[in-house]
């Protein structure tokens, strides 16, 4: 049976949201993401394009290059609202699908035209449902495989569709620049330009073998895509293999307390997560990167667990081992990997069923009272140190991919 992969994607999704929430921003260029001098562009309106602007540049050029654009600082908890109401329309409309990022769909249509006539008009329904009832511009390819259907999907956009009859995925993609293939990055790009290789066709006329000798393995993954070939199956679901948070200070610091604050209340909030998806870590990692840009790591292997009181005081040791240079600090990070299911269970040496109770009682309060409208965190170490939105938004281990958040830094 042939494959039928719909591939959707919210436009410009951050920046059509904000329109949602207040028309005035229609028509006008628009960035969203950090404020700051060290923000990042996290996404841009077609507006501001001609001047430059894209996303993933430093928010001070892209005011440079666009002026008269309006700034606004993202908010994860709002896009991710608005995801969810997505979301739960593609899940009542189709019977298998994958959500690729916090605006990225991919769903499996394969057979459904006996049962709904045509899976191309049963994708163009589903636009109209998702445009209609969340209020937001999306756009789709349709193909045989995620891979063209992607690559559909952006030759398509803005706010429309199309669809790559069977059989022709080789002739849709040869006029196209070899960069314009997913997992064609800046340097991939640069060492195929520098062969000659510009188009897709060309790879196309190559032999498979000459691009293995020039990229190796990942060579012949480049054939095979340039090639409309892509067996890459929909994945349901994500599981997380670790969690972590990171922070960029708005200036370089070098004050000890702030930085043992920002990682404490970070790992506070990690364990929450840990607890309220039923996760337990045995890693713990700690990151600094300094006002030269060099970054360093350190690590600790350790029993399962997702307990505040065993988790804080090994992530400050590690802290300690690794902050050993007299240099001022950009960014500081924790991560908690390897991951198992479980819940915290006492340590009848050194835990008492106060501390246990304590626990319960902070994470019911979380539950009930622990984000505001927009999603961010009220009740943990960040909010009473004035350190905001510390936490990530929502539930890690729901199956989705994690959020980017809207408003980081370089």
């Amino acid at each position: 049976m042939e494959r039928t992969i719909l591939h959707m994607d919210l436009d410009t999704f951050f920046v059509s949201v904000e329109r949602k929430l207040d028309s005035r921003l229609e028509g006008k260029p628009i960035l969203v993401g950090g404020i700051g001098d060290r923000g990042v562009v996290a996404a841009c309106s077609y507006e501001t394009r001609s001047f430059g602007v894209h996303s993933g540049m430093p928010m001070k050029m892209a005011r440079n290059l666009c002026p008269e654009a309006t700034v606004i600082r993202g908010e994860g908890g709002v896009y991710s609202k608005h995801s969810k109401e997505v979301t739960e329309i593609i899940r009542e409309a189709v019977p298998v699908f994958e959500k690729a990022s916090i605006d990225e769909f991919y769903a499996d249509l394969s057979g459904m035209d006996r049962f709904q006539g045509s899976s191309y008009k049963m994708a163009q329904e589903l636009r109209k449902r998702i445009k209609k009832e969340a209020g937001l511009p999306i756009s789709f390819g349709l193909s045989a495989n995620k891979l063209v259907s992607k690559v559909a999907t952006g030759t398509a956009k803005p706010d429309n569709e199309r669809k790559i009859e069977f059989g022709t995925e080789k002739n849709f993609l040869a006029p196209m620049l070899v960069k314009k293939i997913p997992m064609v990055g800046e340097k991939t790009s640069q060492i195929l330009y520098n062969l000659g290789i510009k188009h897709v066709r060309t790879i196309q006329e190559m032999p498979v073998e000459m691009m293995a000798k020039v990229l190796g393995k990942n060579g012949v993954v480049l054939w095979n895509r340039a090639n409309g070939i892509d067996e890459t199956p929909i994945i349901p679901f994500h599981e997380r293999k670790s969690i972590s948070n990171e922070r960029t200070f708005g200036k370089d610091t070098g004050d000890v307390k702030r930085m043992r604050e920002m990682i404490r209340a970070m790992a506070e909030n990690l364990a929450y997560q840990l607890r309220n998806g039923e996760k337990l870590t045995s890693c713990i990692s700690v990151k600094i990167r300094y006002s030269d840009f060099n970054t360093f790591s350190k690590q600790l292997k350790i029993p399962y667990t997702s307990a505040d009181h065993l988790l804080i005081p090994q992530v400050e040791k590690l802290f300690e081992q690794l902050h050993n240079r007299r240099m001022m600090v950009r960014l500081v990070g924790v991560t908690f990997s390897d991951l198992a299911g479980g819940n915290y269970q006492i340590n009848i040496f050194d835990d008492s069923e106060e501390k246990l109770n304590l626990y319960q009682a902070m994470d019911f309060l979380r539950n009930r009272y622990g984000t505001d409208e927009r999603g961010n965190s009220i009740i943990s170490w960040g909010t009473t140190l004035g350190i905001a939105n510390i936490s990530s938004m929502g539930n890690p281990f729901n199956g989705e991919p994690p959020i980017i958040p809207a408003h980081r830094n370089a």
